[in-house]
């Protein structure tokens, strides 16, 4: 993950696989800079692979507090997102939480990888994360209820493990 701030607009760069492993680094990123102001965030995605239904979940939370706190005009931009990504946000009834755009994006644009926190995500962390994501896409769109109920249950359940029993349910 790269990331350049231009003014006031945050453009992260995403290449390769942006999965549950990438998903706890971009959730702090997208906090920390939302609590510093920056408030506008565009997603260069044109050499994405893939984005896992962890990510797809963190960043619709992401898209869908910004749609509530700040109007439809301020929806996260997906810049040059290929095909296969767009058909997943369309697939999991998310896709209206982002405006979706191509276009170069400036050769004189500086990027900067996003520092390392210097500590590993926990596996708390993670199962965390992972399940927030997916309860997240079920409560959007209740036709993805069956396609990750049984994946929330599994996560809810290694949270439940990992913490002894102290997180049995974790807030959307």
């Amino acid at each position: 993950m790269l990331v350049s701030i231009i003014d006031k607009l945050v453009l992260v760069k995403i290449s390769g696989r942006a999965n549950f492993a990438a998903s706890v680094d971009f959730k702090s990123l997208v906090s920390e800079l939302r609590a510093r102001g920056d408030h506008a965030f565009a997603l260069e995605l044109s050499e994405c692979v893939i984005m896992d239904s962890t990510f797809l979940g963190v960043l619709s939370g992401l898209g869908l507090k910004i749609a509530e706190t700040e109007g439809p005009s301020r929806l996260i931009q997906l810049v040059n997102a290929p095909p296969r990504i767009v058909d997943l946000l369309e697939n999991l009834g998310v896709s209206h939480l982002f405006k979706m755009c191509q276009q170069s994006v400036p050769s004189l644009t500086q990027f900067e990888a996003v520092p390392a926190s210097g500590v590993a995500p926990t596996r708390e962390e993670i199962s965390r994360t992972c399940l927030e994501a997916h309860q997240l896409l079920m409560a959007i769109n209740p036709d993805n209820v069956p396609k990750f109920k049984d994946v929330a249950r599994f996560l809810a359940e290694d949270l439940k493990k990992i913490t002894g029993g102290a997180a049995s349910e974790t807030p959307r």
